[in-house]
C-alpha cells in the first residue's frame, strides 16, 4: 500500500492537532459508516456484519458512525432507527456513536488550512461544463485562478492510482481518475464524503475499513488525501455488492426493503451465507453472531465485487 514520503509531517495536525488526537496504535478499530438517508436493508447488514465479523474476530474495536453530512438526503428518525437495528441484530457497537454533523469545525478547520497553504482552491466550473468540454474529468481548470468563492478543490499532490485490497488483491484506477483534484466541500458548503470520512477515520484512529466494492474507486481518492494530509493509511477490504441484476445494486435509492426487525436471525443467516460463512447452530442474534466470529474466515468470502440475489 502506498506510503507517506518518508520525512513528511502532518500538516494538518499543526492546526488540529486536538481534534486529530492520532496515535499510533495498532489495536485493530473497524467501523460501521452508514448515512441516515432511508432505514437499513439486506446491502446495509452485509456491510454491518462483514465489518462486525472482521472486527471481532481480530480482538478489535468495532465503532459506529452516523453519516449525516447531507441533510436533503436525511430522513427524519432514520438515524435512530438505526441503531435500534443494530442492537437487534445484535450488532453492538464500542464507544459512543459519532455523528458527522458534529465534526463539521473539524473539516472547516481542514479546509481553511488547506486553503491558506494553496493546496487547496475554489472552483466555479458545473458539472455540464465539465462532462462537455473536460470528457468527464476535471482537468484543473480553476487551479490559477485565485477565485474568491465556489466549490473547494483539493491541489491533489499524492496521487494513488492503485492499492492493494486485503480481499480483491491490486485495485487500479485510471491515471487521469486518479490525478483529479477532486472537491473537498461543495459550492452550496457542504463538506463532501472524501474529506469527512477521511478526517473522520483518523480521528477515529481506524485502522481498517471493511465496506462494499462500490468504493473501490473512492479508496484511491482517501488514499491521495491520507498521503497529502501526512496521516496514518488504514488497510482496506471491500466485499461484494448485492445485486438484482449486474451493475444494479440493493440501495436506499432504489428503495431496497428495510430489514425484518421481527426476525433477525433469518436476514443474519443469509448474510452469513452471502459471505460465505458457514452456517450457525442457534438462532439468537447475540448467540449467532459469538459463533460466527468463532468460525470467521476471510478467505471464504467470495473474491468479487457483486453477487446477485434474489428480488
Amino acid at each position: 500500500m502506498p506510503q507517506p514520503p518518508r520525512g513528511t509531517l502532518p500538516r494538518v495536525d499543526v492546526a488540529v492537532a486536538q481534534d486529530m488526537n492520532i496515535t499510533t496504535s495498532p489495536a485493530y478499530v473497524g467501523r460501521f459508516a452508514p448515512s441516515p438517508s432511508g432505514s437499513l436493508h439486506f446491502g446495509s447488514l452485509i456491510a454491518a456484519l462483514g465489518s462486525f465479523l472482521r472486527a471481532r474476530s481480530c480482538n478489535g474495536k468495532w465503532l459506529l458512525r452516523i453519516e449525516d453530512i447531507d441533510p436533503p438526503r436525511e430522513i427524519e428518525g432514520t438515524a435512530d432507527d438505526i441503531r435500534r437495528t443494530l442492537e437487534l441484530y445484535g450488532l453492538h457497537w464500542d464507544d459512543k456513536v459519532l455523528y458527522q454533523s458534529q465534526r463539521f469545525n473539524a473539516y472547516q478547520a481542514c479546509i481553511d488550512q488547506l486553503l491558506a497553504q494553496g493546496e487547496a482552491y475554489f472552483c466555479q466550473c458545473s458539472r455540464k461544463t465539465i462532462q462537455e468540454q473536460m470528457h468527464g474529468l476535471y482537468n484543473g481548470h480553476c487551479r490559477q485562478l485565485a477565485l474568491p468563492e465556489g466549490a473547494v478543490r483539493i491541489y491533489n499532490q499524492q496521487q494513488v492510482a492503485s492499492f492493494d485490497d486485503l480481499l480483491l488483491g491490486k485495485i487500479q484506477v485510471t491515471s487521469d481518475f486518479a490525478s483529479e483534484d477532486f472537491i473537498i466541500q461543495r459550492s452550496d458548503g457542504l463538506y463532501a464524503y472524501q474529506l469527512a470520512v477521511v478526517l473522520d477515520d483518523a480521528y477515529q484512529e481506524v485502522t481498517e475499513i471493511v465496506r462494499g466494492a462500490d468504493l473501490l474507486e473512492a479508496s484511491c481518492r482517501q488514499l491521495s488525501l491520507y498521503r497529502q494530509l501526512g496521516l496514518p493509511l488504514p488497510q482496506f477490504l471491500h466485499l461484494p455488492l448485492a445485486v438484482l441484476k449486474p451493475g444494479f445494486k440493493l440501495s436506499k435509492q432504489n428503495h431496497a426493503e428495510a430489514l425484518d426487525k421481527k426476525r433477525p436471525h433469518i436476514a443474519l443467516q443469509q448474510a452469513l451465507a452471502f459471505l460465505g460463512q458457514p452456517p450457525v447452530t442457534v438462532d439468537m442474534p447475540e448467540r449467532m453472531l459469538a459463533q460466527a466470529v468463532a468460525q470467521f474466515d476471510l478467505q471464504r468470502i467470495p473474491k468479487q465485487t457483486e453477487i446477485l440475489i434474489g428480488s
